[in-house]
């Protein structure tokens, strides 16, 4: 659900207009000294499955939002530039901070770069919590540079190769700054932001919930606490070693497909779509798979995320990348009924299924894949 507001700021006050009946106010006041003219700020945040968006001009270098909260959440301020000579889109620069109920003030001088925040707790909590993860966060953003280098020089191989750095310095952080910041503070004011980031769209079920429900139950039955909580129950639901859950949906054209007619053979379940970059950079993997081991009770069954008036797409990225085993969508986004049967929130994503329907491994790429399966399958 996403709720819009537009404010007026008149002599820094915004005038907003909200039909969000939440149970305290934050104030965020800010003062914006900068050369350039900014056409327009906008405030964006979630809180649990609601979305808010709210924008209002600057006036004597003031803004001024107001908005309802019951919960300490990540927002991210937006300021627009008007276009200098030669500058095709607007300029922006964003913003990200923790808001809680009460009166924040942002004092930004030039740039965001050099903003100070005071009135939030909790982003005194993250910004000392930032500098445990510094190191970390530094090497990823100099491996991410260094692979883009190799890109633009055409040198997808090297690129490749730098890139495989980024998930090993990720758990590596994961491990060592945020699970020893949950387990000696879980009753931080961010302790559930930082268990989500700690969680990403691939964790032990079992794992995060022990520490999920270790946080304060105010923050357990808050909006975004709720929403977590059925997240991991949806993650137990599909970990290894339960039985994938049965659904029916159509194929290209329009005929229906059951996941439980596969049964007696292995499957891999995959949730892509012809939009996705990261998974049209692994469909090649999946034919070489599947061209691989066919012939040892193996097939793919795709599950796209497509959206609506994207039929075309969706086949004509099959046929271009040699998709040949079944495919079927309901061409609805992320809103696809069996990818949130599966909390899919992030694609490339599948999951390996034994001839009983029991779920045996996930997320398999690359060479994994392909040595898992001639680990797993029956020879012939």
């Amino acid at each position: 659900m996403r709720v819009f507001h537009r404010s007026l700021c008149i002599l820094s006050i915004c005038f907003i207009f909200s039909s969000s009946l939440f149970s305290q106010v934050v104030n965020i006041e800010g003062r914006f000294e900068n050369k350039r003219v900014v056409q327009g700020v906008y405030l964006n945040f979630s809180s649990g499955r609601v979305d808010v968006s709210d924008s209002c001009t600057l006036v004597e270098g003031k803004f001024h939002f107001t908005q309802q909260l019951e919960e300490v959440v990540m927002a991210t301020l937006i300021f627009v530039y008007r276009p200098q000579m030669g500058e095709k889109r607007a300029p922006r620069e964003l913003l990200n901070f923790y808001i809680e109920p009460g009166n924040i003030f942002i004092d930004i001088k030039d740039s965001v770069k050099f903003a100070t925040i005071s009135g939030s707790q909790s982003q005194k909590v993250y910004l000392d919590f930032s500098k445990k993860a510094a190191p970390y966060s530094k090497k990823m953003a100099e491996v991410v540079a260094q692979a883009s280098n190799s890109l633009r020089a055409g040198d997808t191989d090297a690129a490749r190769k730098i890139g495989l750095q980024f998930p090993i310095l990720e758990k590596e952080k994961k491990e060592r700054v945020l699970l020893p910041f949950l387990l000696e503070n879980p009753g931080s004011p961010i302790a559930l932001s930082i268990l989500v980031q700690y969680a990403g769209f691939d964790f032990d079920a079992v794992k995060i919930d022990s520490i999920f429900n270790s946080l304060p139950t105010v923050v357990r039955n808050s909006p975004s606490g709720v929403q977590f909580r059925e997240k991991i129950e949806v993650a137990k639901s599909v970990g290894i070693g339960t039985y994938a859950l049965n659904f029916t949906q159509n194929d290209t054209l329009g005929n229906p497909v059951t996941l439980s007619s596969f049964k007696g053979k292995y499957l891999l379940l995959d949730f892509w779509a012809s939009w996705c970059a990261p998974c049209r950079k692994e469909n090649p993997n999946l034919v070489k798979a599947y061209n691989a081991f066919k012939d040892r009770d193996f097939t793919i069954l795709g599950v796209s995320l497509d959206g609506p008036g994207q039929h075309k797409a969706w086949t004509d990225a099959i046929r271009k990348d040699g998709l040949v085993w079944t495919n079927v969508s309901d061409l609805n986004r992320k809103g696809n009924e069996v990818a949130i049967l599966y909390g899919i929130t992030n694609i490339p994503q599948n999951f390996l299924i034994d001839p009983q329907g029991r779920i045996i491994a996930r997320n398999l790429k690359g060479e994994d894949l392909h040595k898992i399966l001639d680990r797993t399958l029956p020879r012939k």
